[in-house]
């Protein structure tokens, strides 16, 4: 779509302020329904370059600083906060000649996997309204998916970016950790974070990252990847390429709760596989360790727990933020975080708290860092066989806003392990369940990045689902 629509430019089919415009009417005119933004600009910043983004639209979620833009990472905490400076991402997508039209909504701070609690209310799917689009890139999947834009930019620390991408029949991609700097990032879990984006097809989001990966002094954990063109190495080419998939994830027998959903859409990934060996790729069925799968869970949870309590000690409406009643400092900052942050915000806080108590760090913390090693070296030595390893995005197409059921944690907490090792990881469309979209996910090696994407590339065209938009129901 991206090419497409820099070809229409060059070839002044269309002009770049038509675009800008049509974009910006969409996201105003769809948002009472969607309520994917937080923040609609109507007269945005525009720089010309020769990139393949330049004069296209794009939307940011809202926990990515921009400079003179609200941004809010979708938490009352936040409400009125302007950033000074624009997050390397951002300031890499400006020079490109991206157009920033809106900031999209968020489970607040990143922290939710629903798209039900941004502090502007919930993040309808495009598809359904009555289903959720997931989290917590939720506004800029539904942003994407209804054709509002042709990308957007998001943040992934368990799955935030590819189980909005499945709910919402998108292309949802988290390159390999540093690959793309945090820096300007609303850190939430330092050593999982990473800013992907989601798109309507593998092309685009391999022309987007290219765009805004790199090294950056800004951040330390950021590598140079300059000799990584991501777009140039999409040919298609997958013959004699090996994936692997989980046994005790894909085998419905292990499941006591067989939702008819459930039952399509483990059929429908059998029936994907199928494809991928048409294709020329090897699949194979490897058995993992169940106490470690089962594990993934709590493990995130603990970690990310931790890292996100440190991390935002400074949202105290001292610094930034409304400012917190009270006679003290202290009574202040109290007021403040009890009436800025949500309960599952606020919950995270104390399991945070808790295990980072030097009488439980042993226990809880610690504990979690050796589960989470166990589990990466699992993975780098399938790695040493295989290309990536291949499963359902979701267990489920989305549920029903006011029927969610607990996750199947076999299924949808195992993209977690995409951000313990900080594997690159994809989600694309794969067909639909009960008429709403499904994904697929593949997840490869440390920085064998264009390898990943051109699977899923190759794997894209066989299925069909490139560029799909919604077509909702209210």
């Amino acid at each position: 779509m991206i090419k497409n629509l820099h070809e229409k430019l060059i070839n002044k089919e269309i002009t770049s302020e038509d675009l800008i415009k049509e974009a910006i009417l969409k996201a105003e005119n769809s948002q009472k329904e969607l309520n994917a933004f937080v923040t609609i600009i109507n007269d945005p910043e525009k720089q010309e370059s020769d990139s393949l983004l330049s004069g296209i639209p794009v939307a940011i979620k809202d926990n990515l600083s921009t400079k003179g833009i609200l941004s809010t990472g979708s938490s009352n905490t936040l409400k009125d906060y302007i950033p000074y400076f624009d997050a390397t991402a951002i300031k890499k997508l400006k020079a490109s000649g991206a157009v920033i039209i809106g900031k999209t909504a968020l489970d607040e701070l990143g922290m939710g996997g629903t798209g039900l609690i941004a502090a502007t209310g919930p993040v309808k799917n495009p598809w359904n309204q009555n289903k959720i689009t997931g989290g917590s890139s939720s506004g800029s999947a539904a942003a994407v998916a209804a054709g509002i834009v042709p990308y957007a930019i998001g943040s992934d620390t368990g799955d935030s970016i590819r189980i909005p991408a499945a709910h919402c029949g998108v292309v949802g991609y988290k390159p390999t950790y540093g690959m793309v700097s945090r820096f300007g990032l609303f850190a939430f879990a330092s050593s999982l974070d990473t800013v992907g984006v989601l798109t309507t097809s593998v092309e685009d989001a391999a022309i987007v990252i290219d765009q805004i990966k790199g090294q950056d002094e800004y951040d330390m954990t950021s590598w140079n990847s300059k000799d990584i063109n991501l777009l140039e190495s999409l040919n298609g080419k997958v013959k004699d390429k090996k994936l692997f998939y989980i046994k005790e994830i894909c085998d419905i027998n292990n499941y006591q709760d067989q939702t008819n959903e459930l039952v399509k859409t483990i059929e429908e990934f059998h029936q994907t596989l199928k494809k991928c060996q048409e294709l020329g790729i090897e699949v194979d069925e490897v058995s993992f360790d169940q106490k470690l799968l089962d594990s993934i869970y709590p493990t995130y949870l603990t970690i990310a727990s931790a890292e996100a309590t440190s991390n935002m000690s400074n949202l105290t409406g001292i610094i930034f933020g409304p400012r917190g009643k009270g006679n003290t400092i202290d009574e202040m900052m109290k007021d403040h975080r009890t009436k800025g942050f949500s309960s599952l915000i606020k919950r995270r806080f104390v399991i945070g708290s808790y295990v980072l108590q030097k009488e439980n760090q042993e226990r809880y913390l610690f504990a979690s860092a050796k589960v989470r090693h166990l589990i990466v070296n699992k993975m780098n030595e399938l790695f040493t066989k295989y290309d990536g390893l291949i499963l359902p995005a979701s267990c489920e197409p989305a549920p029903n806003v006011n029927g969610i059921k607990s996750i199947h944690l076999r299924t949808e907490q195992y993209l977690a392990i995409g951000n313990f090792g900080g594997y690159p990881s994809i989600t694309i469309p794969s067909g639909f369940v009960s008429d709403m979209p499904i994904g697929i996910n593949i997840t490869g090696k440390i920085k064998d990045d264009a390898n990943i994407l051109n699977i899923a590339y190759a794997l894209e065209q066989k299925l069909g689902y490139k560029n799909q938009i919604a077509k909702g129901e209210k």
